[in-house]
């Protein structure tokens, strides 16, 4: 029988705040009524502070970021279309196959599980694209499997460079609400995310931010979609509802995430997790161990992805977590499968959480079979933790 708390260190879903389950438990209600706008006002207002637009339109999807991947396509292209991808984890494969299935003509560079996106072979491709045969350019801003982020500015910078058209399309499922995304800034024509990473809600909800130009290439886009139409939704919302039934204890969970972060703020929050994710790899490193990311300029504040000594199976050490100390921790997903696991440290996280984390996958990994020092990363984390962060008055004060 097991006692306590259970513990959820995988990078998503997350943990979800009290206060966001409170505010969840509500009698169902009319989302027919004449007042039903004055729940999803506030949603869509900061939904937008938190992609980062002012031009853009959110619209929220019930399902999920696979869901609203979908959506992003179905809305803006057309069957046939050429579009540029890299693959470089499971969810830039995933959503390469999916473009695949939906009749896309795909340009697919492989790369390493580790690196990230191909900003100068990008750059290559579509500056010989002399005619603008490609339509699109697809980022997966933050690799959950292989705890990477890459540079979606420097993307937009390559199709600025070329003078190139393409639409660009991010995914930021396990980015957008925890680390620094700047739709407007960046240039992003289409971003994905879901309700249940860095917006500490249950999953449920696909969220899909799109610029004006995005909604101009939804009038020629020919493509089948009924439940996914994008120009439905968007009727809908300027009413304050739905073409359809929504889940709407869950928008009442994420009305309560998003107040819940604009009180904390976005650069509170972005520092706060770049923080955490740097005692969880300081840790990685008193171990002895390597990250799945190939270079630190890659590093994800959201999720680490940790390889296993030689002779050490990961799914041993996810095993004896999970029985053993009542521990998610997140699995390496095909070719790292066994081969890494995962600590997500998203969302509503704090110092505590992440020591809890790093001292059970130590636990975990001594009995599976590693030779590491006990206690080792614990230290190392704390010694990251007791540095006070700067306050926001100093921060200014350095600029």
């Amino acid at each position: 029988m097991k006692t306590g708390l259970s513990h959820l260190f995988i990078p998503g879903p997350t943990n979800v705040p009290e206060t966001v389950r409170r505010a969840m438990n509500v009698p169902m209600q009319d989302h027919r009524a004449p007042d039903f706008g004055d729940l999803t006002a506030s949603i869509f207002a900061d939904l937008k502070t938190v992609y980062g637009t002012t031009k853009g339109r959110v619209a929220l999807f019930p399902g999920s970021g696979t869901g609203c991947w979908e959506a992003a396509i179905t809305n803006t292209l057309n069957p046939g279309d050429k579009v540029l991808m890299a693959r470089h984890g499971q969810f830039s494969h995933l959503w390469a196959e999916m473009a695949k299935r939906l009749g896309l003509e795909v340009h697919l560079i492989d790369l390493p599980w580790g690196a990230g996106a191909p900003v100068k072979e990008f750059a290559r491709i579509l500056g010989a694209d002399r005619h603008g045969e490609i339509k699109a350019v697809f980022v997966t801003h933050n690799e959950t499997a292989t705890g990477v982020t890459s540079d979606v500015a420097g993307v937009r910078k390559a199709l600025d460079d070329a003078l190139h058209d393409a639409l660009l399309f991010v995914d930021g499922v396990s980015s957008i609400g925890s680390i620094p995304f700047r739709m407007d800034d960046w240039g992003v024509d289409l971003a994905v995310t879901g309700s249940q990473k860095g917006l500490m809600s249950p999953a449920g909800l696909g969220m899909l931010a799109v610029s004006p130009k995005a909604l101009k290439a939804m009038e020629s886009s020919t493509m089948h979609r009924a439940f996914f139409d994008l120009a439905d939704m968007l009727r809908a919302h300027d009413g304050g509802s739905f073409p359809y039934t929504p889940p709407v204890p869950l928008l009442h969970g994420v009305k309560a995430a998003l107040t819940r972060m604009m009180e904390e703020g976005l650069p509170n929050i972005h520092a706060r997790h770049k923080r955490l994710a740097s005692g969880v790899r300081r840790a990685v490193a008193a171990w002895g161990l390597d990250l799945c990311a190939e270079h630190p300029t890659l590093y994800s504040d959201t999720v680490t992805a940790v390889r296993v000594p030689e002779g050490v199976d990961a799914r041993e050490v996810i095993r004896i977590a999970y029985e053993r100390y009542n521990c998610s921790l997140g699995s390496g997903l095909g070719p790292l499968n066994g081969k890494v696991f995962r600590i997500g440290h998203l969302g509503d996280l704090n110092e505590g959480m992440c020591l809890t984390a790093i001292s059970i996958a130590e636990m975990a990994l001594v009995e599976a079979g590693a030779r590491i020092k006990l206690g080792s990363g614990v230290a190392a984390a704390q010694e990251v933790y007791l540095m006070r962060p700067a306050t926001p008055e100093l921060r200014l004060a350095a600029e």
